[in-house]
């Protein structure tokens, strides 16, 4: 899973939750528990990328993230999330959709946490924070026959909750200071709270059925005004 998918997904569980309201994925530690579990794979695979993104061989000890950084001991399939691991992940990502808020501007943000979103000093000091705390060290690999390659571990032996917090802050910090930053956009089809990437120039929403709200609303804000005396 590239790490744009496993920033947005962490954004993405504050959703629509069909009925008009918000519903929140990470509402209490089962939630988080399920979430780390559903993306075991992009947070501890058994193999590190080289900086061309291909694969690696493993070190021979630690959990990998999917960007290549060694975060010791954590392994998510294995994962149980508590209060204190719950708290930590929400507060990163009200950072990750602070500053998601800020990279679509002049755009309005998504309408979830418009009200509410954090300075955005503050979310990036709360990244930056989490993902310092598994500080990493360089190495050179290279293998017969390949071309080098570098891959960064992480010292130390942080406890799952760091770990995990570490891993997600590296996607979001990869993500925001890549590419792809440019295409992120947040849907404002009727009901719609999500942040999504931009595939194609004429892509308004995240989804067909996002635009197909969308457009019966205009329709019916049409009709209303010329039904008005």
């Amino acid at each position: 899973m590239a790490t744009h998918s496993l920033v947005l997904d962490l954004a993405l569980t504050v959703r629509h939750d069909g009925h008009g309201g918000v519903a929140d994925d990470l509402s209490g530690p089962e939630g988080l528990t399920t979430w780390v579990r559903e993306h075991a794979a992009a947070l501890d695979a058994d193999t590190t990328l080289d900086t061309h993104g291909s694969a690696a061989e493993p070190f021979a000890a630690g959990g990998f993230t999917a960007d290549g950084f060694a975060v010791g001991a954590f392994t998510a399939d294995a994962f149980t999330a508590d209060a204190e691991a719950l708290a930590a992940v929400r507060a990163l990502r009200a950072a990750v959709r602070a500053l998601f808020a800020r990279a679509v501007r002049p755009d309005p943000p998504s309408p979830a946490d418009a009200q509410r979103l954090l300075p955005a000093g503050m979310a990036l000091e709360l990244l930056n924070s989490a993902a310092a705390a598994v500080p990493t060290v360089p190495r050179l690999e290279w293998p017969e026959g390949r071309d080098p390659y570098a891959v960064h571990r992480g010292t130390g032996t942080p406890d799952a909750v760091t770990a995990l917090c570490a891993a997600l802050a590296r996607a979001a910090v990869d993500f925001l200071a890549g590419p792809d930053r440019a295409r992120l956009r947040a849907c404002h089809a009727p009901r719609c709270v999500r942040y999504f990437l931009k595939e194609h120039p004429r892509q308004e929403w995240c989804r067909p059925s996002c635009g197909n709200r969308a457009r019966v609303a205009r329709h019916q804000r049409r009709h209303q005004l010329h039904a008005e005396p």
